[in-house]
C-alpha cells in the first residue's frame, strides 16, 4: 500500500503483531478534517448537498449529549451557510458539555427531546410534528444513517485499501458499516465491532442492506462482546488501553467507538483469530472531539 507513507494511514508496531506476524495498519480518517472528523465527513458530505440543491435553509438532526453527529452536524451546516437545529435525547446539560457547546456556538438550536418521543422520532406521526414545529427542514436521522450517507461510507476505501485482507470498524448505527460491505471487494472480510449491547444490531444491519439493496461480495462479521457495558459504557482495562495506545503509537482513541474496537481487533489477534501474515486496515472513525467531554466528566486524561 503505497499510501502508507502518508499521514492518513499509519501502521502499527507492537510486540503482540510481531509475535503473531499480523500486520495492522490504521487509515486515519480523523485527520480529515479538524473538526467534522472521521466517517462523520462521509456520512455529511450528499446530505449537506441534497439539502442546499433542494432549497432548505435548515437541517434538523438527533443526537445524545455527547453526540459526534450532533457536533459534525451543526459545524457542517454553519460552514454551508445552512440553519441547524439539534433534538437532544432527554436532558440538555447547563452548564452544556464540550460537544453541545461547539454546537451551539455554531448556531444550533438546541432542544430536549423526551425519551419517549426520542423511540418514536422516526414514526410519522412524530415527523409531522416536529415539520409542524420548525417549519420545512431537511431531516437527517440519529447518527446520520440514511440512503446518502451510506452513499458517502462506500466512498471511504480506496482502491488500495481493497488489496487489504480484512477492513475492521467500530458500528453504531450501521450506516458506514453498509457502506463497507457494499463497496469492500470479494476477497475482503469486513469486521464490524459493534458499541451497543445486544445483538439486535445484526437485524439492524440486515435491514440496512435489504432496504439499501446491498449485496455485499466480501465476507463479513459483527463482534458484539466487546461494548464493555453498552453505548457509552467502559471499564478500566479499556481505558488504560486507549492511554496505552496513545503512549507506545500515538495512535489518540476514543472510548465509545474507536477503543472498543481496537481492543477487540487486539484480543482476537491474540487469539490467533487469524492467520499469519494478515493485513489488517483499520478504519479510524474520528470521534476524537467527545474526549474532553470525556476527560471533564470522569477527571482522567485520554
Amino acid at each position: 500500500m503505497k499510501k502508507q507513507l502518508l499521514p492518513f494511514y499509519q501502521t502499527l508496531q507492537l510486540p503482540l503483531l510481531g509475535e503473531k506476524q499480523v500486520q495492522v495498519v490504521v487509515k486515519r480518517l480523523d485527520l480529515l478534517h479538524p473538526v467534522i472528523q472521521g466517517n462523520k465527513h462521509y456520512k455529511l458530505l450528499h446530505n449537506i448537498r441534497a439539502a442546499k440543491e433542494r432549497g432548505y435553509a435548515k437541517i434538523l438532526t438527533f443526537g445524545g449529549a455527547f453526540s459526534n453527529h450532533i457536533h459534525a452536524t451543526a459545524i457542517s451546516a454553519a460552514q454551508n451557510g445552512l440553519q441547524s437545529i439539534g433534538l437532544i435525547r432527554g436532558e440538555i446539560p447547563r452548564p452544556l458539555n464540550p460537544t453541545l457547546a461547539d454546537a451551539e456556538n455554531q448556531g444550533m438550536q438546541l432542544y430536549p427531546m423526551s425519551r419517549t418521543d426520542y423511540r418514536e422520532k422516526q414514526s410519522p406521526f412524530v415527523l409531522e410534528q416536529l415539520r409542524l414545529k420548525f417549519g420545512e427542514v431537511y431531516i437527517i436521522p440519529e447518527g446520520g444513517t440514511n440512503a446518502l450517507a451510506i452513499k458517502g461510507s462506500r466512498e471511504i476505501l480506496d482502491p488500495e485499501d481493497k488489496l487489504m485482507d480484512v477492513v475492521a470498524v467500530p458500528i453504531g448505527t450501521g450506516g458506514t458499516f453498509a457502506g463497507l460491505l457494499a463497496s469492500a471487494s470479494q476477497n475482503q472480510q469486513v469486521l464490524g465491532f459493534s458499541a451497543l449491547k445486544g445483538a439486535f444490531i445484526h437485524q439492524e444491519i440486515s435491514k440496512l442492506l435489504v432496504d439499501h439493496q446491498i449485496r455485499p461480495s466480501c465476507s463479513w462479521d459483527i463482534h458484539t462482546t466487546y461494548h464493555f457495558g453498552g453505548y457509552g459504557k467502559f471499564k478500566p482495562e479499556l481505558i488504560a488501553f486507549i492511554k496505552e495506545i496513545k503512549e507506545t503509537c500515538g495512535l489518540p482513541l476514543e472510548p465509545l467507538y474507536t477503543g472498543k474496537m481496537l481492543f477487540g481487533l487486539m484480543d482476537l489477534i491474540r487469539k490467533d483469530a487469524f492467520h499469519k501474515g494478515t493485513r489488517i486496515l483499520v478504519i479510524h472513525t474520528g470521534g476524537l472531539q467527545g474526549i474532553r467531554g470525556f476527560n471533564q466528566r470522569f477527571k482522567t486524561d485520554l
